[in-house]
């Protein structure tokens, strides 16, 4: 029992294992044939050499694989493996088939609609409930199978105990390395954007003074240029157009200054109602001339350090991306929320606007990448900036058509 037990153990740890391998740097998108296809062999291996106890009884894993990929999956990759699953039992035959479908279909209806509360808890409370669902299905299995014997003997009970305990235990350490990975590619990733941030911040303080200078002299003399009567009309359009260019040229300059500006010189403490306050009506008569109506709520108590200026300017980069983000829908409404949240600030700003793919928002904050035609991505870089310095989290949501959300998580 024990080396059958090890290897069905070493079947689970397959797919973990090939991941970490082969498959970690990439997106779960572009490997989710791959989770499909090495989970429905651990299952379908499970079944086939299932563990079997010393007293006449057997049982396997089959279900550990199934409830991951139905937690982690949803629907459209659960129905998959319910497919190969009831296949291979329906091929393999003998009693219990017709409740092993059953089960399966019962299974596969419901666990998938725990997944998204599932996906919203922290990496302990995952494990927690994959094992506690692990712990209620078998015993809803082993309760039916019950109804097959006319007395429960001590063999049975045997079973009970030794079924449950394994698979809480092995559901429990299969979910534990999920999350592992889960949290190491997030680590990774942040570490990254960090990197990313420091290069960008470095060069925009070494470059930035050194070209404002010629820009500022340009545009003075283009200025001058542009008021002689002796110059064209034509030569005056250039001499117009020259100046847009470099005004849009000296916008760019300030942006990477902003992400220079050491955050020491405006340092307060306080609890952000000064700052949302004034950069919302800073853009009320910019969100009316869209006709979008901005909603504020504020019940935060809690205070932290930060700079207000540059914490000003996060707030007016991420308002203002909301409000043109609705010129498209013909207006909308902004929500902007500041609440306490686990003795930490978050921070909610929520448009109904043309919305972004997963791929637009996996490039947020990347330099020189924007959604807006004209736009140059240093906006949100300097938001991702601004948040990092504080040591503060971002996290994203938006669907396309229906808008976006920002979460901004701020320690106290």
């Amino acid at each position: 029992m024990f080396e059958t037990l090890l290897l069905n153990f070493l079947f689970l740890l397959f797919p973990v294992m090939i991941y970490l391998i082969f498959f970690e740097h990439k997106s779960y998108a572009s490997n989710r044939w791959i989770f499909i296809l090495l989970s429905s062999l651990t299952m379908v291996l499970c079944i086939t050499i299932p563990i079997k106890m010393n007293i006449g009884f057997i049982f396997d894993l089959r279900y550990i694989p199934f409830i991951m990929v139905a937690l982690y999956g949803g629907y459209k990759n659960i129905f998959i493996l319910y497919i190969i699953l009831n296949i291979y039992r329906f091929y393999i035959g003998g009693e219990g088939t017709l409740n092993s479908f059953i089960f399966s279909t019962a299974a596969f209806l419901l666990i998938p609609m725990l997944r998204n509360k599932f996906l919203r808890f922290d990496s302990k409370k995952r494990v927690i409930t994959a094992s506690a669902i692990s712990f209620i299905l078998m015993g809803i299995y082993l309760s039916l199978l019950s109804t097959y014997f006319q007395e429960l003997t001590k063999e049975f009970w045997l079973l009970v105990v030794h079924a449950l305990t394994t698979h809480v235990i092995m559901i429990a350490i299969i979910t534990l390395l999920i999350e592992r990975i889960i949290a190491n590619s997030k680590n990774r990733e942040k570490y990254l954007h960090s990197e990313r941030l420091n290069v960008v911040s470095e060069l925009s303080a070494s470059v930035s003074h050194e070209i404002r200078n010629p820009l500022t002299v340009t545009s003075g003399f283009l200025q001058l240029l542009n008021t002689s009567h002796t110059i064209t009309q034509e030569e005056k359009k250039y001499v117009e157009l020259s100046l847009q260019e470099l005004k849009r040229a000296e916008k760019i300059v300030s942006d990477y200054l902003s992400l220079a500006k050491p955050q020491s010189e405006n340092m307060i403490y306080s609890n952000l109602y000064k700052e949302v306050e004034y950069t919302t009506n800073l853009l009320l008569p910019y969100a009316r001339m869209h006709q979008v109506e901005i909603q504020l709520s504020f019940t935060n108590t809690l205070s932290t350090r930060y700079d207000h200026n540059q914490i000003q300017q996060c707030l007016i980069n991420l308002i203002k991306n909301g409000i043109e983000s609705m010129k498209e829908t013909d207006g909308g409404t902004l929500t902007i929320n500041v609440l306490e949240q686990s003795e930490k600030i978050l921070l909610v700003i929520q448009d109904t606007g043309i919305g972004m793919t997963k791929e637009e928002i996996s490039r947020l904050g990347k330099p020189y990448y924007s959604t807006k035609e004209e736009g140059t991505g240093l906006g949100m870089l300097m938001v991702y900036n601004t948040v990092d310095k504080i040591k503060g989290s971002l996290k994203v949501e938006s669907e396309k058509g229906k808008g976006t959300t920002f979460y901004i998580t701020i320690p106290v």
